[in-house]
């Protein structure tokens, strides 16, 4: 299986340059970059560890790394060196990192002398910070969130008081009083909450980053590897076997990885050609990976920045997340599953001979000591109950335990001496490290754009005229409203990541939606954390903004996932991208799950009965859903069938038994009806 190594050459590319930066130098350069991304990986253990550095100067620091690393290892454009770094580049990090550093410095004064109000050195330097971000921004994720940003503010300083003033026409020009541009930096860079600095770069310094770490870490040790074996072992013989073991492997990766692109690649590499030789089209063997993959930022317990970022925002403890989270995770794994068994049949595929896999106990016993941090992360966070950041900085230091312990028993069982494992150990370490840093530099650019643009939702209440627009446009029906925040969201991942997506949709169109459900009567009561009462209702927007914001990786035209898939499979990336995507539509409908029904998310379940009846309803809803666009079921299902199909995961959608009731009998009458057709067939 490792001749795969070589087809995954160019999805291996695609994750250096979307995630890592293209650019690897070759000459004393390189050194500088490992000596500030494993520098970057040191200052947040410590600042993780002390526990006690002023915000502020925390999430400057945050930034003032990733400016220095993006510059240097992100190129310009397509024509860009990659094996060396323009001395323009060199300019642009060093000028982007003082200006980071000028907030380290000053951050007491600005705050506590200066009350948040620029003075001209600070308009001076705050105006040079945007800019350098925008720039960092383009790099690192593209030009759509630069340009939103950009848009963002331009918004902000029309108006009739605005810097723009009568620039937009008619009641555009009316939304809001505008700002001068003075006041615009004061608020994005002189403010320690709703601005560059606020909460979403916060989440990503504080806890974001040792998360990343710990599973940078782990994957260099070799867990990756080993969950795809395992996967292999148990399910790479059975019916459609390789697409199965890819959607389990994938979900192993999936607990430590918040990145499809690198799940993608890591379990990719091994079950994209694997499907290819059990029958799947190259466009279907892709899909499959980059649905399995894109579902990984829905397992506890690492989603993604933007899981954590959806915690600080709702003021839930994110333990309490991960525990929302399991179910809709499992059925999300579950349908795919199922969703594949009946391509398997349909296709009529069978799985790898057994001389091809590996055996399942020696695999397992062969990576069994991987569990053990995951074990303790679970354990820290749901029973001890540690802060999310101190749970995962432990967990580092016993995953870099067990690291050395692997490495010392390989070097001794192969008779190579203490020193070797020492060696290897220590590369594994620093790799671990650097790679962890290279991975956050696209989340913390993103997270501090994403600033801009939820202070600048503040500074005019933006959310008053998208109400207002929404409610005229879904004639205050929930339903509709949900559809176009859906469009919304499918829109922006064209060009967002799923951490940007999110928090766009959080900041603009999840408090709409809210309102438009409260106005229609909707209201599931509250949850009381530390003292503070959560509406449930704000919770399921909040989720469904999340899971229509994982769809950005799987969307096309710009489906990053889908083209590191496509690179493995040698196949179209446009077809694998909207085959990912029509598999990627079951998130979708889970999504209006969750909505409509808390309790999936555990909350409101009074007993083991009626919480066994909801996850059972709505994995039936979402088996119908897959056979309605797979249409196959019992056998091949006509136009009709699938539109029974399609009626009866609307019906058991909501949690209401009588609609449950009736879409139970539809799914039993297009499986009767297939069943007939079928025997008919055979008689024929």
């Amino acid at each position: 299986m490792h001749k795969e190594l070589l087809e995954g050459g160019q999805a291996q590319q695609l994750v250096q340059e979307a995630e890592l930066g293209g650019r690897r130098p070759t000459d004393w350069s390189r050194w500088v970059i490992l000596a500030l991304a494993v520098g970057w990986s040191l200052f947040q253990v410590w600042a993780t560890w002390v526990g006690s550095l002023d915000a502020l100067f925390f999430r400057a620091a945050h930034l003032a790394f990733a400016f220095a690393l993006v510059f240097l290892v992100y190129p310009f454009n397509r024509r860009s060196p990659r094996d060396r770094i323009p001395l323009f580049d060199w300019v642009l990090g060093l000028t982007a990192t003082l200006s980071a550093g000028y907030v380290m410095w000053q951050y007491k004064e600005m705050i506590e002398i200066r009350g948040g109000l620029a003075n001209q050195t600070d308009l001076w330097v705050g105006s040079l910070t945007i800019l350098m971000l925008l720039l960092a921004g383009w790099r690192a994720l593209g030009p759509a969130m630069p340009i939103i940003s950009i848009l963002f503010m331009l918004f902000a300083l029309t108006g009739p008081q605005g810097l723009f003033q009568g620039q937009l026409p008619g009641v555009l020009g009316q939304l809001h009083a505008g700002v001068q541009w003075r006041s615009l930096v004061s608020q994005l860079f002189m403010n320690a909450s709703d601005s560059i600095w606020g909460t979403p770069i916060g989440v990503s310094a504080r806890t974001v980053f040792v998360f990343v770490l710990f599973g940078a870490i782990l994957e260099r040790a070799g867990a990756g590897k080993w969950f795809t074996d395992l996967a292999f072992s148990a399910l790479g013989g059975v019916r459609g076997g390789p697409a199965k073991a890819s959607i389990v492997s994938s979900a192993l990766t999936g607990v430590v990885s918040g990145s499809s692109i690198s799940n993608v690649v890591t379990s990719g590499t091994f079950t994209i050609p694997a499907m290819r030789r059990a029958g799947y089209s190259a466009e279907k063997a892709g899909a499959v990976e980059v649905a399995a993959s894109s579902n990984g930022q829905l397992m506890p317990p690492v989603m993604g920045a933007a899981a954590f970022i959806m915690a600080d925002f709702l003021g839930v403890p994110y333990a309490a997340l991960v525990l929302m989270a399991v179910v809709p995770a499992l059925l999300a794994y579950l349908t795919l599953f199922i969703l594949v068994d009946l391509e398997a049949v349909k296709l009529g595929l069978k799985g790898l001979p057994k001389s091809e896999l590996p055996r399942f106990w020696p695999t397992l016993r062969a990576g069994l000591h991987y569990a053990f941090p995951l074990l303790y992360l679970l354990y820290a966070l749901l029973i001890q109950q540690l802060s999310p950041e101190r749970a995962a900085l432990n967990a580092i230091f016993l995953m870099i335990g067990v690291a050395l312990l692997q490495e010392l028993y390989r070097a001794l069982r192969q008779g190579q001496g203490l020193w070797r494992g020492l060696e290897a150990f220590g590369r594994i370490v620093i790799e671990g490290f650097a790679n962890g840093a290279r991975n956050m530099v696209g989340i913390a650019i993103a997270t501090g754009l994403a600033g801009i643009i939820i202070a600048v939702v503040l500074i005019t209440n933006i959310g008053f005229g998208l109400t207002d627009l929404l409610q005229t446009l879904s004639g205050g029906n929930v339903l509709v409203a949900l559809f176009l925040a859906q469009l919304i969201s499918l829109v922006l991942g064209m060009g967002l990541p799923t951490t940007a997506n999110y928090v766009v949709m959080a900041s603009l169109v999840v408090p709409v939606v809210t309102k438009i459900a409260e106005q229609a009567g909707i209201d599931y009561g509250s949850l009381t954390f530390s003292g503070i009462e959560v509406p449930i209702l704000k919770i399921v927007a909040h989720m469904f903004a999340f899971y229509f914001g994982i769809m950005a990786d799987s969307t096309p035209p710009v489906a990053l996932a889908a083209y590191a898939a496509s690179a493995i499979a040698r196949g179209d990336p446009f077809k694998t991208g909207v085959q990912g995507f029509v598999y990627e539509l079951r998130t979708a409908l889970l999504a209006y799950m969750v909505f409509f029904n808390p309790g999936l998310l555990l909350i409101g379940v009074e007993s083991a009965l009626e919480g066994g009846r909801i996850i059972a309803t709505a994995l039936l809803g979402l088996t119908a859903f897959s056979a309605a666009t797979l249409g196959y079921l019992w056998g091949p299902a006509g136009w009709l069938q699938r539109l029974v199909y399609l009626a009866a995961a609307l019906l058991l959608m909501p949690n209401n038994p009588g609609l449950e009731l009736i879409g139970l009998s539809l799914l039993a009458l297009g499986l009767v009806s297939q069943g007939w057709m079928a025997r008919r067939a055979s008689a024929g």
